[in-house]
């Protein structure tokens, strides 16, 4: 009788443990509920409110204790400016990574696949099935890189020469990369069931490599408006795309409790424009505020935030970054369209306070991409670099080997990634390149090769790279309607991997030593004479005397002159190099 008493109490206590934990799981997913949302109207029936008259709403969420308060004027006046270590590092590794990996599309595969006639809607329906059916929640539910190792890939990052990573923590798609608070539709709870983040944050810390955590959720709103459509024509004609799904849908099925407005948000079609813009290839809406919806606009923007903070916490990231096309997130226009709120300088006032806690100094940074200069953050070049030199603030020049997402018929190229590097240290930049990873997590046997070879260059090279500063012009060679001859923007594809320089092409850095690096463009015939035009003495810009000119890596003596029209040297007679010579000037 004992052990059948105890046996039922176990049995209570376990029934309501899981009940509890059920409860525990609903609390924890609605720190913040959505409010109720109007009825819907009909597509574009309204127009968008103004977002110039429209006031900046502050937000009500706490923050870390310390000087910085949610606004420019505080964050400007208490920064110490730009990290060392940034300086230092030079280039970085983008690991732009999900679940949009699988859909083999390259970037933006959870919106294109609702777009009818899209490369990623054939493709998700010759994997996955209809959108109607089998939707972006499915690929959230099916989704598990096994092969994904970030310990391993820190490793051959660091053996390339990489100094810091850029891990993606959300996308577009709304999907949290962590063990997130403030989103059920994460990859502890749906799919993989890991925190990747952490995954990272480990590995990243283990190998003494900086690592920073990038977010992407600011304008999924209007990006994920695809998702509310249906076919327009054939069999599924009018038959509704699975973001049109509620909470009360799931009953009984593997999301029960999950609420689809989470991952997709909300119908706002019936603004002026959105539907359009959905339709589009990229495009944002046009500038102005959702204005019928402004309960919700504010949730989505405090949620926008709260998880940014919530990474902060918990993974304490060397950096965070915010992608967009204005002035910072949720300014009314751009990728800010819908709201205007003093979200971004929220996350950022708390992530510095925090740094000072933890660490005693602020010397963490925050992206925000494009934003012009403001003391307390970076800003980024996407796809290219600027023509001249730019010191006003500090920048990285961002860009993908092949799209930012992987598809098949990439160019794995070493030489466009060294060239994408120099085009940005000469300018006093930083590079961050992105080299998707396989569905599985694991890397392209060609990036492997590619990353190899950019870590033998940079082994050969880093002192003319790291901690390098730009010199008086970022180089000199050809020119092209007026303009010096650089790498051609844009992905890294076959294009850059073929653009050809000549033995005239150069590009100047200052090393952290003090000493002036030339970098030639191509490799140089062996024994060919080459003329630096910059260093002669009637260009007036080295004005010290020149004691040596010798190649890194290389042990022999140059035959070298410094005359009025040049310097002039001559290459040795082998030239066993790859991509770029680097000369070194003492």
């Amino acid at each position: 009788m004992r052990n059948t008493t105890s046996l039922y109490i176990i049995l209570c206590l376990f029934a309501l443990n899981g009940h509890a934990q059920k409860v525990d799981k609903q609390l924890k997913y609605n720190y913040n509920p959505i409010p109720s949302i109007p009825v819907k109207l009909s597509t574009d029936s309204i127009p968008l409110g103004d977002s110039k008259t429209f006031p900046e709403v502050q937000l009500d969420i706490p923050i870390a204790k310390g000087p910085f308060e949610p606004n420019w004027a505080s964050i400007e006046k208490n920064y110490p400016g730009e990290p060392d270590w940034l300086r230092d590092a030079k280039f970085g590794i983008w690991v732009h990574f999900g679940p949009q990996a699988s859909g083999e599309s390259g970037d933006w595969y959870a919106r294109r696949m609702y777009t009818p006639g899209d490369l990623a809607y054939k493709n998700h329906l010759k994997k996955e099935g209809h959108p109607s059916e089998s939707g972006y929640k499915e690929i959230l539910k099916d989704w598990n890189p096994k092969q994904l190792d970030p310990a391993k890939l820190t490793k051959i990052y660091k053996d390339a020469g990489a100094r810091f990573l850029m891990i993606q923590g959300v996308h577009h798609d709304n999907y949290d990369l962590w063990n997130s608070k403030y989103q059920p539709w994460n990859s502890v709870n749906v799919g993989p069931k890991r925190d990747i983040i952490n995954e990272w944050a480990v590995a990243s810390r283990a190998a003494g490599i900086k690592f920073g955590v990038t977010f992407h959720h600011e304008y999924t709103w209007w990006w994920w408006q695809t998702a509310f459509g249906s076919d327009t024509n054939g069999a599924k004609k009018g038959i509704p795309y699975d973001g049109n799904l509620t909470l009360a849908d799931g009953k009984g099925k593997w999301w029960e409790g999950l609420d689809p407005k989470l991952l997709y948000g909300i119908d706002l079609r019936e603004y002026k424009g959105v539907a359009a813009a959905a339709a589009s290839p990229w495009s944002p809406p046009e500038p102005g505020i959702f204005s019928r919806h402004l309960a919700y606009n504010k949730w989505y923007v405090t949620n926008w935030a709260l998880r940014m903070m919530d990474v902060v916490q918990h993974y304490d990231p060397d950096f965070i970054y915010t992608d967009g096309t204005v002035q910072g997130p949720f300014t009314g226009d751009g990728t800010g369209t819908g709201y205007k709120a003093n979200a971004m300088q929220t996350v950022i006032a708390d992530f510095y306070n925090r740094t000072l806690a933890k660490r005693g100094t602020v010397n963490t940074f925050s992206i925000v991409k494009f934003r012009n200069r403001t003391n307390g953050t970076v800003t980024t070049e996407e796809f290219g670099v600027p023509a001249d030199i730019k010191t006003d603030q500090p920048w990285i020049a961002e860009v993908p080997v092949g799209d930012w997402f992987y598809a098949p018929g990439f160019t794995y190229d070493s030489g466009m990634m060294i060239k994408y590097i120099i085009e940005a240290i000469a300018r006093d930049g930083n590079a961050a390149i992105c080299i998707s990873l396989l569905p599985d997590g694991s890397l392209d046997k060609g990036s492997e090769k590619m990353l190899k070879e950019v870590g033998n260059w940079m082994r050969k090279n880093g002192e003319a790279v790291y901690g390098s500063h730009a010199w008086s012009i970022p180089g000199e060679g050809e020119h092209i309607n007026g303009k010096l001859k650089m790498l051609p923007g844009g992905k890294l594809e076959r294009r850059q991997a073929e653009f050809k320089f000549s033995e005239k092409d150069f590009r100047f850095t200052v090393g952290k030593n003090g000493s002036l690096y030339i970098f030639s463009m191509t490799i140089p015939k062996p024994g060919a004479v080459l003329t630096i035009e910059s260093l002669g003495t009637e260009a007036k810009l080295f004005n010290h005397p020149i004691k040596n000119v010798r190649i890194l890596g290389y042990n022999g003596k140059l035959k070298w002159q410094q005359l009025p029209e040049g310097l002039v040297v001559t290459c040795p007679e082998a030239m066993p190099f790859a991509t770029s010579v680097v000369f070194k000037i003492e």
